[in-house]
This record gives structure tokens, C-alpha cells and sequence, in this order.
């Protein structure tokens, strides 16, 4: 009876892991309707008379952003969004609130792979007692009198990676993990939940 009731317990246990994902996903697909796809219809409802078909407002702010993307990406756009920060910059209410955004903007353009501000993942080495930080090599430089390569590295805090401590350390307190950028953030968002299985090679 025992056994019967550990073989039971284990597999409940696997099967609610295995459906936690499906459920976030659930979860998440409800709030999007909810929240974008539902008061998008609502909004064009007041200029439009248009049908309601689940998913549009979503697909229909989908496009919007691309469109976005595009005026963004080319000069004219660029210094128009420029100027909105000019006046934004002068209005102290509207200047707090466009400062966290815009933080928030930097954090998620971490991911973004035609602008990876990050060069590569590293651990940088605490002391000689083998305790070690995930960071991410920002740059690098060259002591002229020594010769020897010091690496800016931001070490972040969980889990919010967009934000951490900006630290100048010789590439010899390094180890890289071979780690992808993407792993190494997911190890910090997930604050080690979800991380690399191994360290694949070893400086």
C-alpha cells in the first residue's frame, strides 16, 4: 500500500508540473483578451462599426507596433521621438513617469538581437573562497602600462535584469560559462529556477 501511494504521489507531482505551464499560458491568453484584445474593439467602436472576431485587437495592435518600429528606426522618426523626450523632459510629473518607461524600454531591448547591448555571458569570480556572479561583458579595455584587459561587466539584480551594478574587472576574474546571452538571462529572471545544466568550459 506504501508503494501504491508513493507511485500516486510522484505522478501527481509530475503531472501538476507538467500542466503549470499550460495554465500560465491560459492564464496569460485570458488576460491578453481581456485586457488588450476586448478594450481595443471597444476603443475602435467609437469611430467604426466593425466585427468582433477574438484576436483581432490583438493582431490589430500587433501591427501598430510594427508600423511603430518602422517610423522609429528611420531618422525622421528618431528625432521626432526625440522631441516628445525634449518636452517630456520639462514636465516634472510627465518626467518621472517617461523615466521609469524608459528604463523599462532599456531593460527589455536586452533581448533584442539586432541591438544586444550585451556581448557575452560571464562569471566573475568573489574572492578566492569560489563564489561567482552572473554578469554580462559590456566592453572591453586595455591597461597601456600592463597590458592587461579589464572587462566592463553589468552584474544584475534579480529579477530584473535591465538594472545591477556596472563593475571594471580583469578578464582573468572571469570564467566564461559558455553560456548564450539568453540563458544566462533566464537563469536571472527566473533567479536560478530555470538555468544551464553544466558549465561548458572553464577559463
Amino acid at each position: 500500500m506504501k508503494t501504491f501511494f508513493t507511485h500516486a504521489r510522484n505522478y501527481i507531482l509530475r503531472g501538476l508540473l507538467a500542466i503549470i505551464p499550460l495554465l500560465l499560458c491560459a492564464v496569460a491568453l485570458q488576460l491578453l483578451y481581456v485586457l488588450i484584445d476586448k478594450k481595443v474593439m471597444r476603443l475602435l467602436d467609437h469611430f467604426i462599426e466593425i466585427r468582433h472576431i477574438p484576436g483581432l485587437g490583438i493582431l490589430l495592435v500587433l501591427v501598430t507596433l510594427y508600423f511603430m518600429g518602422l517610423i522609429v528606426s528611420n531618422i525622421v522618426g528618431h528625432q521626432f521621438f526625440r522631441f516628445i523626450e525634449w518636452i517630456s523632459q520639462r514636465i516634472p510629473f510627465i518626467k518621472t513617469i517617461y523615466g521609469v518607461g524608459k528604463q523599462l524600454s532599456h531593460g527589455l531591448s536586452v533581448v533584442d538581437g539586432d541591438k544586444q547591448a550585451f556581448k557575452k555571458a560571464v562569471l566573475v569570480k568573489l574572492g578566492s573562497d569560489g563564489a561567482m556572479i552572473p554578469a554580462f561583458v559590456m566592453n572591453s579595455l586595455i591597461d597601456h602600462k600592463t597590458k592587461e584587459e579589464f572587462l566592463f561587466v553589468l552584474a544584475p539584480t534579480a529579477p530584473t535584469p535591465g538594472s545591477g551594478f556596472v563593475l571594471v574587472v580583469k578578464a582573468s576574474q572571469t570564467v566564461d560559462p559558455g553560456w548564450t546571452v539568453e540563458e544566462c538571462l533566464k537563469a536571472i529572471v527566473s533567479v536560478g529556477i530555470v538555468s544551464p545544466k553544466e558549465i561548458k568550459s572553464k577559463d
